[in-house]
């Protein structure tokens, strides 16, 4: 369901006082391959954009062209943490996300006074936080920081597809798709895959229990097009 992001939070932080307020999402955490990103943005208090929502509900044409205006507006503030699969599979999945949060608040030259963060608390953080289930959806804040996020992991997945041609990540930038099962199955797991991830180390049960849930027709024409299945 659409729902129109909104400073509600932004404006209860600021009459408490708090004057820059970074919103924070991540982008890649449930992929098989690649790294997970997290971006964080500042806008300014007078910001308005009618477009901006939830990466997830905006097509990926329309998701470069937002992001190309918030990354080249010189009155926002934004970074990025990276956190690539080796260090993934290190320190898990959770704990690489966490700490690609940090990474982006500790890129500010002026740190924020509040942090909003998508989904749940981070600790331990080095800033005043509050989480929001959703946050993408109500807080335009934390949209940009999905769509800049969402946007920087999509590209770094089409220049690893140049190099691991095999695999097609620029078709499912490294997700749990049937494409990427085939694929895996086919050639094995390459450097960016997270061997930690299970469907990583048996491909091709994962590739059943996906082909046996897939028995639509529509089920197929996701899969032929290498999108994600839904649940059966």
């Amino acid at each position: 369901m659409y729902r129109r992001c909104g400073f509600r939070y932004e404006k209860k932080l600021r009459a408490i006082g708090a004057a820059r307020i970074a919103g924070i999402d991540e982008a890649g955490r449930g992929a098989l391959a690649g790294p997970v990103v997290a971006a964080a943005v500042v806008l300014p208090e007078k910001f308005r954009h009618r477009r901006l929502n939830d990466s997830k509900q905006l097509a990926p044409e329309l998701r470069e062209e937002i992001y190309c205006e918030l990354s080249n507006d010189p009155q926002i503030s934004w970074a990025v943490g990276i956190i690539d699969s080796i260090e993934i599979d290190r320190i898990n999945i959770l704990r690489a996300t966490h700490k690609a949060m940090r990474m982006a608040i500790a890129a500010f030259p002026i740190p924020p006074d509040h942090v909003l963060i998508d989904g749940l608390p981070v600790i331990p953080f080095p800033r005043p936080q509050t989480a929001i289930i959703d946050g993408d959806c109500f807080s335009l804040s934390i949209a940009a920081a999905s769509v800049i996020a969402k946007v920087t992991r999509d590209r770094m997945m089409r220049d690893f597809c140049a190099h691991f041609p095999d695999y097609c990540f620029g078709q499912h930038k490294g997700y749990c798709t049937e494409l990427h099962l085939l694929k895996l199955h086919e050639f094995g797991p390459c450097p960016i895959h997270r061997r930690s991830f299970e469907p990583v180390a048996q491909p091709l049960l994962a590739l059943e229990g996906l082909i046996e849930a897939a028995t639509s027709p529509a089920r197929r024409l996701r899969r032929e097009t290498g999108l994600p299945l839904p649940a059966a």
